[in-house]
């Protein structure tokens, strides 16, 4: 088996407070986490994939939520806590999942990998659609349950249950 920890939408207008999509103070709780996630996956030489939302202005999306993540913008910039190390990928994404009109799924095949372990936000969203088209290419998916949050608890908490009972994604605890 080849892990990749993948990161989801660790970016200043979703961890901070007063950014445009500001996820709640449950982000204050998850980063210390995250953070602790990517130096396990370091140490023991996993690849990790940095996947980050980067709207365009005028995106459709807007249309649903608040523009926010706007490529080249300080609110669409990774977190000073989870900067890339050298050789990390990353991935820049416009829609929920990570796969969809990106190169998440060949660049994972390129590192051979077979199970990807999810932290971030948003569980409800991001998360969930990563992870449904991480099932359908045929990857296995950890969701680190600690290390995931949303804005809506009561859709935080279905989608873990989703993600688990729908999707076979094991549901584990940080390492």
């Amino acid at each position: 088996m080849t892990r990749a920890l993948v990161i989801v939408d660790m970016i200043e207008d979703f961890v901070r407070e007063g950014g445009a999509l500001y996820c709640g103070p449950s982000m204050a709780r998850i980063l210390p986490i995250v953070a602790g996630e990517v130096a396990r996956a370091r140490a023991a030489g996993e690849p990790v994939v940095h996947l980050t939302d980067a709207h365009l202005p005028g995106d459709a999306e807007f249309a649903m939520f608040p523009p926010h993540a706007i490529a080249g913008t300080p609110g669409a910039a990774i977190v000073p806590e989870l900067i890339p190390a050298a050789g990390e990928v990353v991935v820049r994404k416009r829609r929920y999942s990570g796969f969809f009109g990106t190169d998440l799924d060949i660049t994972l095949r390129e590192l051979r990998v077979d199970t990807i372990r999810l932290v971030g936000d948003c569980t409800n969203i991001c998360i969930l659609y990563t992870a449904a088209d991480a099932r359908n290419l045929g990857y296995a998916v950890e969701v680190v349950a600690d290390g995931v949050t949303s804005f809506d608890l009561e859709a935080h908490r279905f989608a873990l249950r989703e993600l688990e009972r729908t999707l076979g994604a094991r549901i584990v605890l940080p390492a």
